[in-house]
C-alpha cells in the first residue's frame, strides 16, 4: 500500500513507521464522525494534536468520498455488514499519512468546476489544498479496490 506515496519524495521505508492506527468504516454517513473521532484520540497519543484541524478536514473528505462515490448503490449499510471502508493514519518522524481504502477501482475525480461555494464537490480540492501531497492506487492482490491517500510533513522533531 505504501509504495505510491513515493512521488518524489524521498523513499518512505515500511519499517520505519512509528506508529500506524486503522479503523473499519461502516457504509452510513456516520462513519465520517467516527473518523473524526478516531483522528482525534490518534493524533492526541501520537502527540500530533496541533496538526488535528487540517487532517480531521482532509479525513472527512476521503471517507465522504469513498461513502457517497465508491460504494455500489447496492451495497448493505446495515450496522451488522463487514465495513466496506477503512481508515490507515500511519505515522513517520516527519510525515503522517492518511488512506481510505475503498472496494471501487474507479479514481477519484477533482471536479473541474470554479463554483467553489457549491455545496458540494469541493473534497478534492480541499485534500489537495489541506495536505501537502495526495494520491491514489488500485489495490492488487487478496485485497480488492483502491486507496486514496493523503501526506501531512510534520515539523523535525527537536
Amino acid at each position: 500500500m505504501l509504495e505510491p506515496l513515493r512521488q518524489g519524495l524521498p523513499p518512505l521505508d515500511p519499517s520505519a513507521v512509528s506508529s500506524a492506527a486503522s479503523c473499519a468504516l461502516a457504509a452510513r454517513y456516520e462513519a465520517v464522525r467516527e473518523a473524526r473521532h478516531f483522528t482525534r484520540g490518534t493524533l492526541d497519543q501520537w502527540d500530533l494534536d496541533d496538526r488535528f484541524d487540517d487532517v480531521c478536514l482532509v479525513v472527512s473528505e476521503l471517507v465522504t468520498n469513498a461513502l457517497r462515490h465508491a460504494l455500489p448503490s447496492d451495497t448493505p449499510r446495515g450496522p451488522e455488514q463487514e465495513p466496506p471502508v477503512r481508515l490507515h493514519l500511519m505515522h513517520w518522524t516527519e510525515r503522517l499519512v492518511c488512506a481510505v481504502r475503498d472496494p471501487s477501482h474507479d479514481s477519484p475525480v477533482a471536479r473541474e468546476s470554479d463554483d467553489f461555494s457549491a455545496e458540494s464537490g469541493r473534497g478534492l480540492f480541499l485534500v489537495d489544498s489541506f495536505a501537502d501531497s495526495w494520491g491514489w492506487h488500485p489495490l492488487v492482490g487478496t485485497l480488492s479496490g483502491k486507496v486514496v491517500w493523503a501526506l501531512f510533513r510534520l515539523p523535525p522533531v527537536g
